[in-house]
């Protein structure tokens, strides 16, 4: 590097203005339109396919967790960001490609929703025919669509934070930008009951295709909103990368060494996994609980992530501005950990009394409990990147995040179609699931404990400096 460049670094570093909260605030406005996105998927379309259209539950959670299940794109996507900027952007435009994709896919998984109904419907109940398999299989590729669209607008997003935020202002941005992910839920939560409120079985049809017209329409101006004009005033991307001015050494290949250089990444990766699957295995089982054992109509079921979205919304701010910065990331992930596991006791336990109230008590401690966690680990998360390679680290992160959210929905409706034949209620067939979701979030504990961020970051290092004298051989 020349002096010349040395010192124009020096200079960026020393100018570039530190993100402030109400630009944190926009930033979330992304994060908002993502969790509204989710309340359709998991929320309407998984009711609409379980209940109304009769479709077997393992079934749906497989369609379902598609999106979850492309997620080793995350880290090609992530890789992409890193090297190859688009219109003069690292990670803006891969955030509002994909949110544009994303918006147009959902509305087409709708569509092909109900022509398998249409065939349902005319058979009488399900059954494996040419037709269904055919639906089922372009509705199964239009959420891949959806999937791939998330994640390359979600990578580039993570990265863009870690571009933007130093160590010890992190916990303060996840804290704001994870909490609108709950305001995401609970205004996903309210147009969604609003506009299904007055659905009939003749007009739900109607009503749900509105709906995915309305929210898909919100979020992608959401995506463009929040992010226009962040990462060109606050990203530090330029300053921080060794490898910046080098951009075609930045390969998958290498960027993958130095991924994998330390062995805490395996170790890390297990913890989100195990973390993952214990939060999000209710997901595809919360509605149908909801509606089979407290008889809750669709519209009230809906309005359950309410009380879920408010405990988190409030645990985000107390954990990134409080809790974190005195306990520090590892206690606090390791306090979530074990709050989120009697939550789900509780939510497991509620069924018993039938009781809506004691239900929205158990969904309101569980969002405390989750925020707690979320927060912390997300804040883990993003310590264990190198700035070279953010990218693709937040790839892998989204990847290990993605990948047991998507075995979750899985395991949520088998375990919930096996233990309903083999247990002689409702009540013990959901609270099965609640009870293996406790479990692994003790077992998380175990890998958090193994997690060491200093170590990681030497070996990074090492390895970036590594592939630096390499190139030069």
């Amino acid at each position: 590097m020349a002096s010349g460049d040395l010192f124009d670094s020096q200079k960026n570093s020393l100018t570039t203005p530190k993100v402030n909260v109400l630009t944190m605030f926009r930033l979330g406005l992304f994060q908002m339109g993502l969790s509204m996105m989710s309340i359709l998927t998991l929320a309407v379309l998984n009711r609409v396919m379980i209940q109304e259209i009769a479709i077997p539950a393992t079934l749906v959670a497989v369609v379902l967790a598609i999106p979850l299940f492309v997620a080793p794109s995350r880290v090609w996507f992530g890789q992409m960001s890193d090297a190859k900027p688009i219109w003069g952007y690292h990670r803006t435009a891969y955030v509002w490609v994909g949110a544009a994709v994303f918006a147009v896919a959902s509305f087409l998984a709708v569509q092909v929703l109900w022509q398998l109904d249409i065939v349902v419907n005319n058979v009488g109940s399900w059954a494996w025919t040419t037709q269904t398999i055919g639906w089922t299989a372009l509705l199964s590729l239009v959420f891949a669509l959806y999937g791939l669209a998330i994640s390359a607008s979600g990578t580039a997003f993570g990265a863009l934070l870690v571009d933007v935020s130093e160590e010890n202002n992190r916990s303060k941005v996840v804290g704001v930008v994870w909490s609108m992910l709950m305001v995401g839920i609970i205004v996903g939560a309210i147009i969604s009951a609003s506009l299904l409120k007055q659905s009939t079985p003749n007009t739900l049809q109607a009503s749900v295709n509105r709906l995915f017209i309305v929210v898909p329409a919100i979020v992608f101006g959401l995506a463009i909103v929040g992010t226009f004009g962040v990462e060109k005033k606050y990203s530090q991307y330029s300053t921080r990368s060794t490898l910046v001015n080098r951009e075609d050494s930045i390969t998958l290949n290498k960027a993958w060494q130095i991924l994998t250089a330390s062995p805490q990444t395996g170790v890390f990766f297990t913890f989100l996994v195990v973390m993952t699957l214990g939060l999000f295995m209710q997901d595809p089982i919360l509605e149908p609980y909801a509606g089979q054992v407290f008889r809750m109509p669709l519209a009230e079921s809906t309005k359950l992530n309410i009380f879920y979205g408010i405990g988190i919304l409030i645990a985000y701010g107390v954990a990134g501005f409080l809790i974190v910065p005195r306990l520090g990331k590892r206690k606090t992930a390791r306090l979530g950990c074990i709050l989120v596991a009697l939550c789900a006791v509780l939510l497991g336990i509620s069924g018993f009394s039938a009781n809506p109230a004691l239900l929205k008590l158990a969904l309101l401690l569980f969002g405390l409990a989750t925020g707690v966690l979320t927060t912390a680990a997300v804040t883990l998360m993003l310590d264990l990147t190198a700035a070279e390679t953010a990218g693709t680290f937040i790839g892998a992160w989204g990847l290990a995040q993605a990948i047991s959210r998507g075995l979750a929905v899985v395991a949520g409706g088998a375990v919930l179609d096996v233990s309903r034949k083999l247990l002689p209620n409702l009540v013990l067939a959901y609270g099965l699931v609640f009870a293996l979701e406790a479990a692994l979030l003790l077992l998380a504990i175990w890998f958090l404990n193994r997690v060491n961020v200093r170590e990681f970051q030497t070996n990074a290092k090492y390895a970036i400096a590594s592939i630096l004298e390499s190139d030069l051989d």
